[in-house]
């Protein structure tokens, strides 16, 4: 028999991103709910109780009242992809690259809480130098970041695309998350093994899909002895033997003129960089995703095969 899916949230971009890598899958069953229904919570407390996996594409509020319509029934496994579990110790954090046995951690989850795309790219540059103990956890970590702008969902993609929308945003770029309180800093300090909370600093550009996440380090308060060198082969080091993340090879970094936020859309894996120059004093870790591809709906469909080949 065909393990059962519902995506809670399937008319929303990321649920409808999702249902589109999988639409030529033979190997699963798609439950799905009529638009026009998707507010009938009997309907849905109904469907998701039927999944063998139901994946969570709501806001963080919708996304905590189905899984109190769960509560109870062990047999349905969860994928939440918004941000309301993604610190809680009970459920896996599904991030598969994110430790040699975090794949394994999340193929035995019953409680999958997918990344975000912000600190897809911020915990997958700073969490291998943790561990390989060249970044001091209490170091003050910046992050700097540009997403396309559909990680707005379908509100800012109107603002974004329709100029006679009320709210209509014309510029090619803009800063926001102003007061620093941004959602995905407690995600990423804690899943970065990080003391301090990151100074994380997002923006948006006119581009659907897409994303560039920098972290600056000055390379004399790392560890003695770290350099350009040494940090990339931390890196190298520890996504070897994987094919989502690719840590670019020094010598290509150093011969690109720029990076193109856009150079992944429509891809669900992810590309690191470390940029400098030998013998320099700084160095400028950058990660390359897609904002709906690794960063949401792409690792949600990894995390449910991994959940699937239990």
């Amino acid at each position: 028999m065909k393990p059962k899916i519902f995506i809670d949230g399937e008319h929303g971009t990321t649920g409808l991103q999702i249902r589109t890598r999988m639409a030529d899958r033979s190997d699963v069953e798609l439950l799905s709910i009529p638009e026009a229904e998707r507010r009938n919570a009997a309907i849905r407390e109904d469907l998701l109780n039927s999944a063998d996996v139901a994946i969570l594409c709501l806001p963080d509020d919708a996304s905590k009242q189905a899984v109190k319509m769960l509560e109870g029934n062990n047999a349905v496994r969860i994928i939440d992809t918004s941000t309301a579990h993604r610190v809680a110790t009970d459920w896996a954090y599904g991030f598969a690259e994110l430790d040699g046995d975090q794949a394994e951690k999340i193929r035995d989850a019953r409680l999958v809480a997918n990344p975000g795309c912000y600190p897809t790219g911020a915990i997958g540059l700073v969490r291998p130098l943790r561990q390989a103990g060249i970044l001091p956890q209490d170091y003050p970590v910046t992050v700097n970041a540009v997403s396309g702008y559909t990680g707005g969902g379908k509100q800012m993609i109107a603002q974004m695309e329709d100029p006679a929308n009320p709210g209509h945003i014309a510029s090619p770029n803009f800063l926001y998350g102003l007061t620093l309180q941004h959602k995905h800093v407690p995600e990423m300090k804690i899943h970065g093994l990080l003391d301090r909370a990151p100074i994380f600093s997002p923006s948006v550009g006119r581009f659907p899909q897409g994303m560039i996440v920098q972290v600056p380090l000055f390379l004399q308060d790392l560890a003695d002895g770290a350099s350009l060198k040494s940090v990339h082969e931390a890196l190298e080091a520890h996504y070897a033997g994987q094919s989502i993340v690719e840590v670019v090879p020094l010598e290509s970094s150093q011969a690109m003129p720029r990076v193109d936020a856009v150079e992944l859309a429509g891809k669900d894996t992810m590309k690191l960089f470390v940029f400098g120059s030998e013998g320099g004093d700084q160095i400028n870790l950058v990660a390359l995703l897609d904002n709906l591809g690794k960063g949401a709906s792409g690792a949600a469909v990894q995390n449910m095969d991994l959940m699937l080949s239990a």
